[in-house]
């Protein structure tokens, strides 16, 4: 008997030992957690360790000023560190190499950055563990001095090559550049954050580790059209035509449950902080060119053709309407036809009256009106159908310069707010103050990524709002 229960004991030892996840952080002094009182406990990996608990071991591998290149003046290549990382039996490994790159002394070496990252991930690749790799955009760097770490460097060269390394490799990459950018008073030394920086970072990893997968989904497989495939700020595009429409899907890195996904109305690619940042988050992000037809029954047709294809390729029943400037005209009139098929709407200094449209000439010829005081009485707008829109219940979040010299909020955002609020709909208006058309969304959108998640149900424990 007493066999047996020691042998039993073994087993369940054995089961606990390779239940444990072995998470794998390497980088630079960032990783090390410097100017930290206590880098074991309060740099992000450390932080990781406590959030994730005791079925996790996370390991920081950081060292101070190292670089991803060979060539660097401390590469990474050749510290103890490296070695300790490739024996550590990774099972997820974040990479946050890159920001000492920038200094000028490592930028003439910058061409083989990319060849050095792949080599990088090669070598992991091909650890008997197989870990789950994850590349890290570099934070920013506040710095005056433009002989060190540079973020103009950072954000022109740095950050491009990660991306089409993400692409080449098929690899997740996590922007905490954007995190960050807003939130120089996190950093005291202009380069290293404090606590409530590390502890962000750490929140962010988390969600990316415990985060429901559906890596089974593949749209592309699903896409009855013959498509190309480009790069998306590292995350694979198909291009394709559909009822004789140019039209874009994007696929994440891996699908969250239930495969939602961000229909972007108008200028695709523009101020994409958004759909980059659900994109990390398993959502899809999608365009049908309906331009220049301006919400008109053409446009609503071409759009329902689009979405009965993505519905049946086994995205969710409800999308994310994301319009910026003309493109609220777009969302809103498709919404207000199909107000059971959308999960929440994103408009950004939206135009949402037909009447304060500059172009006459195509309204005219897209409304089949006949003289311009047509135009004057047309109610085809958003502002004349705040009842429908309404009825589908969900929420609105809504951008607004309040200096726009383009579309004078008070008779578009504004106005809108007032009539969506007398029947009684949700809807938020974030104020910019100061700030005219352009640019549009915000820097850091993690308000608008939190008010989506939300929307959506795909909210988690780890994610805090970073307020504009």
């Amino acid at each position: 008997m007493k066999f047996i229960l020691s042998l039993l004991l073994s087993l369940c030892i054995v089961i606990q030992l390779k239940a444990v996840t072995r998470v794998t952080c390497i980088g630079a002094s960032i990783t090390y957690g410097s100017t930290l009182k206590d880098p074991s406990t309060q740099s992000y990996p450390g932080q990781l360790q406590k959030l994730l608990g005791n079925n996790y071991v996370v390991s920081n591998f950081g060292v101070s000023s190292a670089t991803m290149l060979r060539k660097g003046d401390l590469s990474y290549w050749n510290t103890q560190a490296w070695q300790q990382a490739l024996h550590s039996q990774p099972d997820i490994v974040f990479i946050d190499l890159g920001g000492n790159d920038s200094k000028l002394i490592n930028r003439i070496h910058l061409n083989e950055y990319e060849p050095d990252y792949h080599d990088m991930i090669r070598s992991l690749t091909q650890l008997p563990s197989h870990p789950r790799i994850v590349l890290l955009l570099p934070i920013p760097a506040f710095l005056a001095d433009t002989n060190q770490i540079y973020d103009k460097v950072i954000v022109n060269d740095i950050i491009p090559r990660i991306r089409r390394v993400a692409y080449d490799e098929r690899l997740e990459v996590i922007d905490m550049h954007s995190m960050f950018v807003n939130h120089e008073n996190w950093m005291p030394d202009k380069i290293h954050p404090d606590l409530q920086g590390t502890t962000t970072t750490a929140k962010r990893l988390y969600d990316v580790i415990i985060q429901p997968k559906d890596i089974s989904f593949d749209i592309f497989n699903k896409i009855r059209q013959p498509y190309k495939v480009s790069s998306f700020y590292g995350y694979p595009c198909a291009e394709f035509t559909n009822d004789g429409r140019d039209c874009k899907v994007v696929k994440p890195k891996w699908s969250a449950v239930g495969h939602p996904w961000v229909w972007r109305a108008r200028f695709w690619g523009h101020e994409p902080q958004t759909d980059i940042a659900l994109l990390e988050r398993g959502f899809h992000i999608v365009y049908c060119d309906v331009a220049e037809l301006l919400g008109n029954d053409e446009a609503i047709s071409h759009w329902n053709n689009f979405y009965e294809l993505l519905n049946n390729a086994g995205l969710s029943k409800k999308t994310v309407l994301e319009g910026m400037s003309r493109g609220g005209i777009y969302i809103y009139n498709w919404a207000a036809v199909n107000p059971g098929k959308v999960a929440c709407v994103y408009a950004d200094n939206a135009l949402l009256d037909l009447r304060f449209w500059s172009d006459t000439t195509t309204l005219k010829q897209d409304y089949h009106l006949t003289y311009a005081g047509q135009i004057s009485v047309l109610k085809a707008s958003p502002i004349d159908q705040v009842p429908q829109i309404v009825k589908g219940g969900y929420p609105m979040l809504h951008l607004s310069a309040d200096e726009d010299e383009a579309l004078d909020p008070s008779k578009n955002t504004l106005l809108f707010e007032q009539k969506v609020k007398a029947l009684h709909g949700s809807i938020t208006v974030i104020h910019k103050p100061g700030f005219k058309h352009h640019p549009h969304s915000l820097p850091n959108p993690a308000p608008i990524v939190e008010f989506i998640l939300r929307a959506t149900g795909y909210r988690l424990p780890g994610i805090t709002c970073i307020r504009w």
